[in-house]
């Protein structure tokens, strides 16, 4: 495929960015016990495409990718935070800048482990639609209170996420609603956590195949030892950009003795 990069926006045009986070699990290591190399690009190729789909409105592909650079390892056990910005946009294909963070959650201590370009192409279905004017998205909780910690996850849902109609299952949405108030308790208290529990947990609308889901997870509380997360799930249409919130729950966690 030959691609060819368009203009980027006018200056006055702030091109949007996001930030997600993941875990790095024993089955994504290599026998060094760090994150395998595909993995790695795996985790930023999915964001490039959560963001390609969002600025185009459409089906995109990874056209090219450049300019890759590893930097250092991301041991098992720590959290990677993925970093990207749209550099560039046209009508049909944008750059994504991606970065790839390490995260010890005990020290705070962070690594710069993995970065590149890539390049999204929106797929031909007729005539491309208008693209709208995006602005940096802040998270307008977290920026209200810097005292507590926030966290926030993606994920596109494929075939293996839904039921026989399309919807996403329960379970990956209840397993991404942990992980990310996971990783908010355990940034807040910088001690090792477990899930203590839930009052309640309201699914209000579905998500499904094919759309681009977000769970923002933000501590609401702390006590001696317990840690009270808020997370929602919101999901969004990559053709025609409806977002709704899917679920809602307050997670409770209890910091644990390393």
């Amino acid at each position: 495929m030959s691609v060819v990069i368009e203009t980027s926006a006018p200056a006055d045009i702030l091109l949007p960015s996001m930030v997600v986070v993941d875990m790095v699990w024993p089955d994504q290591s290599n026998h060094h016990g760090t994150l395998f190399g595909g993995a790695a690009l795996s985790m930023l190729d999915r964001l490039a495409f959560i963001m390609g789909s969002k600025v185009l409105r459409g089906s995109v592909v990874t056209a090219a990718v450049s300019r890759l650079d590893f930097a250092a390892p991301a041991p098992a056990g720590h959290l990677v935070e993925c970093r990207a910005q749209v550099i560039h946009r046209g009508r049909r294909s944008v750059t994504v800048d991606a970065r790839l963070i390490a995260e010890d959650l005990l020290s705070g201590r962070r690594t710069d482990c993995l970065s590149g370009e890539f390049v999204m192409v929106r797929q031909a279905d007729g005539a491309p639609a208008e693209v709208p004017e995006l602005a940096q998205k802040a998270d307008d909780a977290c920026a209200a209170n810097a005292a507590m910690a926030c966290a926030t996850v993606a994920e596109i849902v494929f075939p293996v996420h839904v039921n026989h109609r399309g919807v996403l299952h329960g379970g990956p949405a209840m397993a991404w609603m942990a992980k990310a108030g996971f990783v908010a308790a355990t940034r807040q208290v910088r001690r090792p956590v477990v899930m203590a529990g839930t009052e309640r947990l309201d699914f209000v609308a579905s998500a499904r195949l094919g759309d681009v889901v977000e769970v923002s997870a933000r501590v609401i509380g702390t006590g001696r030892r317990s840690i009270r997360v808020q997370a929602d799930m919101w999901a969004e249409s990559s053709s025609s950009g409806e977002r709704r919130l899917c679920a809602s729950a307050p997670l409770a966690y209890v910091a644990i003795e390393a």
